[in-house]
């Protein structure tokens, strides 16, 4: 069986143990910094750092390198008005029946309700969105492991954007097929994550959690 595809060489970075130390203890303290917001200021962010962002993302491993991803990334007022308009009416459908007893408990630490004003605040709006298919040559190609690929993009999504000095939200009011319509895409994509992004307002507060020890999240086996 031939192949086509070519390979080319690869340079792996190599530290030292105590430099792979170091590197590790100050990226996961930098990235322990990065939280969730809901207060964000109108400032504008560029449209190159946005880019540049959603590229990084793109980067991430997919199944069979299939990238099955799109990043409608929104920064017109009336998209804006439109989605948060249509979200708060989905959201107010789960604070009000949809959610259970539990999860809204579970939500009262967030002190949150079906108003979303970041949603139009924010300078942008990422909809990140999953493709279960493509089209090439008018012909219908299969993409693999769609939501686990999305899912590490996004990862990469929101490291990249905690490293330019925004904050973020991952908004998922469901259902989100409204997005999906409100902008227009394809039948082969859906909708997987509403990210705002942006600065913060001055001097933002944010819910005093604690996440999980190494002894909760981490199982050796050795």
């Amino acid at each position: 069986m031939s192949h086509t595809s070519q390979f080319i060489p690869f340079e792996a970075q190599h530290f030292s143990e105590q430099e792979m130390l170091e590197r590790s203890q100050v990226y996961y303290k930098y990235l322990n910094q990065r939280r969730s917001l809901r207060e964000f200021s109108d400032r504008p962010v560029p449209k190159s750092v946005i880019e540049n962002i959603l590229m990084t993302a793109s980067s991430a491993p997919s199944g069979a390198h299939k990238q099955p991803w799109t990043f409608c990334a929104i920064s017109s007022p009336e998209l804006k008005k439109q989605i948060r308009q249509a979200a708060e009416k989905e959201e107010f459908e789960n604070y009000h029946g949809r959610m259970s007893e539990d999860w809204l408990k579970d939500l009262e630490v967030f002190e949150t309700n079906e108003s979303k004003p970041f949603l139009e605040i924010a300078p942008w709006l990422i909809v990140v969105c999953r493709r279960i298919y493509d089209q090439e040559e008018g012909k219908k190609r299969n993409n693999y492991y769609v939501n686990e690929s999305v899912g590490l993009a996004s990862g990469f999504l929101l490291t990249a954007i905690h490293h330019a000095g925004l904050v973020a939200l991952t908004h998922t009011p469901s259902p989100m097929s409204f997005l999906m319509k409100i902008l227009d895409r394809p039948k082969n994509e859906k909708p997987f994550l509403l990210i705002p992004v942006g600065y913060p307002i001055e001097n933002p507060k944010v819910p005093a959690l604690q996440r999980k020890s190494s002894k909760e999240v981490i199982a050796y086996y050795e």
